[in-house]
């Protein structure tokens, strides 16, 4: 395994990188499906498919619907995400690591900021991350680069090779590559079921327990 420079900063996406909620996902979708008339995705589709914001993927799952649609997922999302809501193994051993050295964290995801933000202090991990973003609270979502350069500002630490952006998709990488930060991929899959040739990662890892063991040396 590549041994990288000690971060100055690291930021995470949030689904399936720090947490796995994809049971209030795949919920939420099968209903906002069932009610345009589409074939419901079960999860394994859905882990797959739901990688872009909701502005960049509904518009094409929809057409002319897709704001409807989005309300409709919402109203589902809201009355599970929270009860479904599951730490992954050593998210918070990571996280209680990388805040004992005084690494500024944040949060860069693609799901909506606001419920993102209620599943941060729902877990009481709001404390750990310096800027929690999701959709939305970038002028552009991931892949662009706008979030990574919002959610280090106020740090001190600018974009670059000094900053881990962590993620387990090829949007996230891209994200990294298109801010200049070291791509780290955190994915039990070897290969990736993706294809990550235009944006390789720096360092690969199977969980956060592999990242911990890493940014120990």
């Amino acid at each position: 395994m590549k041994r990288l420079p000690r971060p100055d900063a690291v930021l995470f996406d949030w689904d399936s990188t720090l947490v796995d909620n994809w049971g209030g996902i795949t919920r939420a979708l099968s209903a906002t499906f069932t009610e345009y008339g589409l074939d419901p995705w079960d999860e394994v589709q859905v882990r797959a498919n739901a990688k872009l914001s909701m502005r960049d993927s509904f518009p094409k799952l929809f057409g002319e619907r897709w704001e409807d649609a989005s309300k409709k997922f919402y109203e589902s999302f809201a009355s599970v995400h929270l009860e479904t809501l599951r730490p992954l193994p050593g998210a918070v051993e990571l996280l209680d690591a990388l805040a004992a050295e005084g690494i500024p964290m944040g949060v860069v995801s693609n799901k909506s900021g606001t419920y993102l933000r209620l599943e941060t202090a729902h877990l009481g991990w709001d404390r750990y991350f310096h800027r929690i973003l999701g959709s939305h609270d970038a002028p552009k979502d991931k892949p662009a680069a706008d979030p990574i350069h919002m959610a280090l500002e106020g740090t001190g630490v600018a974009a670059g090779p000094s900053v881990w952006f962590v993620g387990d998709s090829a949007v996230d990488l891209a994200s990294a590559h298109a801010a200049g930060c070291v791509p780290v991929l955190v994915h039990p899959e070897v290969p990736h079921p993706e294809d990550l040739s235009d944006c390789p990662p720096a360092m690969q890892l199977f969980d956060c327990y592999g990242l911990l063991g890493a940014l120990r040396g």
